[in-house]
This record gives structure tokens, C-alpha cells and sequence, in this order.
């Protein structure tokens, strides 16, 4: 019973990451990863299968079909992972609106739900729908699930949820969603069986990587984000410039005469760190640029995170935790000194040891505020919660 597969596939802007896994004991349990950066020339599928990991050079290109490349990246993946065995796959997908709660099966009709909210995410909405479509070209009778980074949030107040634009604005769904929920619902529950005691309390999560937020939960479920209506809201990030005052969005398109176009490729891609900067928009190279702009980008990421985890615990009532996740999260003991130098007085102190070797706790015993680094895993999400759709459809998962 352990010999059927489930695929998931994680769309970024510019990336697939593709997760393999087995059924273990009623589970899924990952037995390989693989990545391929859409962006990168030539393209390459990495691939990790176990301590082992390989760099297979790709052929086809990531056109607006993506039905060539995925086949090719089977035809690689077959010569480790036995595809016949694949009974179902699972899509991150960013955006789900009002429509869903939770996650759902890819039939036609849903499909076009999840497409009806392309607008709402221009950016990644239509990365996953170009994967569902590859997969339902190849695999037709292939099972497909959608799991949905706004869900998660859907336990926020409808107070938290609002702008403060018309009603009937509101009425049409332009409001906050908050994005990357399946990595705060990987962390809650990991910090559930790591310190349940912590978790019931008031939790500040810092999801910082290339695309970065902060989410606020109490007793396990979300309260407050820093993401709002877009992925381009709340603090800084690699390339996009997080919260943005909209007046100058208004100069931008009048006195200065910028078109629409011009204005969502600066906010999507030329903003940031990058943007601040004038270099990179990847934090490791930042903090070994030594360019007064380098640091003013760094010291702007740092003052807009502390200052975040601030309101955030506002929203709260208080603040117990603080857990750091993904790539810059995980990572990098600077940027999380920083931070939490910026909240010594909020009671936050690191352990200098413990944050260098970006240890599972971090913060002193004198500190008043625990602080922890749990590593994210949405893929696992995504596979759990693709099996879960099966089982509530009764759909035998080995057959």
C-alpha cells in the first residue's frame, strides 16, 4: 500500500518546486524535490532524491504551454521516481478569494473559478493554472487538487479584513486576504508539537524569503497579516516594495506620466531591496555588499519587520512568540539579530550562540518573548491536503 505517488507543485513568479512523495502509514511522506527556475538560461531540473542531488539540463523552454516542459521533466524524473505510480498531484495556489475555504478538486468548473480570480493575482494565479493545464494535457485522468495560501486566513475579523475605501467596494471583494498560508499553517502546527504551551498563545510568524509577510495567530489560526489585498502589501521584499503610500501610486500615473504597465512591472519587479539598493534583491549578497546602499536596504527590511511585529502584536493583545521561517528566516542570524535588536525593549534577546547556528530556539531564558526558527514545508501541506480532499471524495487513493 505504499507503492502509489502523489506529485505536488509549488508555482512561483519564476519557479516550479515539484515534491514527490509516498504514502506512509496513511501519510505522505517526501522522497524526493525538485526545482526549475523558469527564469534561468538554460533551464536546469534540481533534483534531490534522498542525500543525493543531481543538475539535469532541461531542452524544452517555459513557453506559454508548459505541456512540453513538464513532459520533459517526467522523462527526467522517470529515470528515478516510478511515474506510472502517480494516482494524484496538488497545486499551491495563490489565490482563492471568497470561493474557498479550504482546499478543493480540480474539475473544469473549479478550474474556472480559480481562473476567475486572475485579477486578484496577476502575478501567480496564472503560473499554477499553466501547471494544471500541462497536467490535465498529459495525465487526463490524473486526480488534481488546489490548495489555497488565502484560506488560512479566512479566521481574520472582518474589521482586520477591511480597507477603509466605500463599503461597496468592500461588497466586491477589494479587500485584505493575506497570502502564504500554507507555510503559517506548516509552522502553527509544527510549533504546536514543539511547544503546544507557546502555541495557544499569541504568536507572531515572520515568513521572510524572497517574497516575505508577517502573519499574527492566536490559538493556532490567523488574526492579522501583514499582506493585504495583493502580494504586494506589508513590508519590503526582494523586489516588491510592500506597504507603498497611494499617493504615490497617483504621482507615478499623473504629474510623472507612467502607464499602467510601466508601474506594475517597477512595483513587481524593480522594487525592494532591489529597488533600495540599485544591485540585488537577494539578502545574502546584500550583507556581503559592503555600498552605503546595501546597508540602507538591509536597515529598511529590519525597521519595517520590527515595526510590523509591533502592530501585529497590537492586534493580538500582546506577544509571546516570535518564529522566524523560509529562506531569509531560516538563514540568516544578522537579519534576525537585527530584528531583534530592534525589539530589545519589547523584551525580546537572542542567545548569540544559539541564533549563529540557527538553532530551534533562539532566544535567551531571560527573555520575555520566546523566539523560535522552524523551517517551512508547503509542499507537505499541499500533499496532506491533497489527500484529504480524496478521502472526503472517497476516492480510493491506491486504485
Amino acid at each position: 500500500m505504499t507503492d502509489k505517488l502523489l506529485l505536488t507543485f509549488n508555482a512561483g513568479s519564476s519557479s516550479v518546486k515539484i515534491g514527490i512523495f509516498r504514502l506512509a502509514e496513511g501519510k505522505p511522506e517526501r522522497i524526493g524535490k525538485a526545482v526549475v527556475d523558469l527564469a534561468a538560461r538554460p533551464l536546469t531540473l534540481h533534483l534531490k532524491e534522498g542525500p543525493a542531488q543531481f543538475d539535469l539540463p532541461l531542452k524544452k523552454e517555459a513557453g506559454e504551454d508548459l505541456a512540453e516542459l513538464i513532459d520533459e521533466v517526467f522523462r527526467e524524473l522517470g529515470a528515478h521516481f516510478d511515474l506510472d505510480a502517480v494516482a494524484a498531484a496538488g497545486h499551491r495556489i495563490v489565490h482563492g478569494g471568497d470561493i474557498f475555504d479550504g482546499p478543493a478538486a480540480l474539475d473544469t468548473a473549479t478550474i474556472e473559478k480559480v481562473r476567475s480570480l486572475t485579477e486578484l493575482a496577476p502575478l501567480h494565479q496564472p503560473q499554477a493554472l499553466r501547471l494544471v493545464k500541462a497536467l490535465r494535457h498529459l495525465r487526463p485522468a490524473l486526480f488534481q487538487t488546489g490548495s489555497f495560501d488565502t484560506d488560512f486566513h479566512a479566521t481574520q475579523a472582518d474589521l482586520v479584513r477591511r480597507l477603509a475605501i466605500p463599503r461597496a467596494y468592500h461588497d466586491r471583494g477589494i479587500k485584505r486576504y493575506g497570502f502564504h498560508g500554507l507555510s503559517y499553517r506548516h509552522v502553527a502546527g509544527a510549533l504546536t508539537r514543539k511547544a503546544p504551551d507557546i502555541a495557544l498563545g499569541k504568536v507572531v510568524i515572520a515568513h521572510l524569503g524572497s517574497g516575505a509577510s508577517l502573519c499574527a495567530v492566536k490559538d493556532g489560526q490567523s488574526r492579522d497579516t501583514s499582506m493585504g489585498f495583493s502580494t504586494l502589501d506589508g513590508i519590503p521584499m526582494a523586489t516588491r516594495p510592500g506597504w507603498l503610500d497611494p499617493g504615490a501610486l497617483l504621482h507615478f500615473l499623473g504629474p510623472l506620466g507612467r502607464s499602467f504597465e510601466e508601474v506594475e512591472d517597477m512595483l513587481y519587479h524593480r522594487s525592494g531591496l532591489l529597488g533600495v539598493s540599485g544591485s540585488s534583491g537577494d539578502i545574502r549578497e546584500l550583507l556581503d555588499d559592503g555600498s552605503e546602499e546595501a546597508r540602507q536596504a538591509i536597515d529598511l527590511f529590519v525597521l519595517r519587520i520590527a515595526g510590523e511585529i509591533c502592530r501585529l502584536a497590537s492586534t493580538l493583545g500582546g506577544l509571546d512568540a516570535l518564529v522566524f521561517t523560509a529562506g531569509i528566516g531560516e538563514n540568516q542570524p544578522k537579519i534576525r539579530r537585527q530584528i531583534a535588536d530592534r525589539l530589545l525593549w519589547l523584551g525580546v534577546e537572542l542567545d548569540d550562540a544559539e541564533n549563529d547556528r540557527n538553532a530551534s530556539k533562539i532566544s535567551t531564558p531571560a527573555s520575555r518573548i520566546a523566539v523560535h526558527v522552524i523551517p517551512t514545508d508547503e509542499e507537505q501541506v499541499i500533499a496532506e491536503e491533497c489527500l484529504s480532499v480524496i478521502e472526503k471524495k472517497d476516492r480510493p487513493f491506491l486504485t
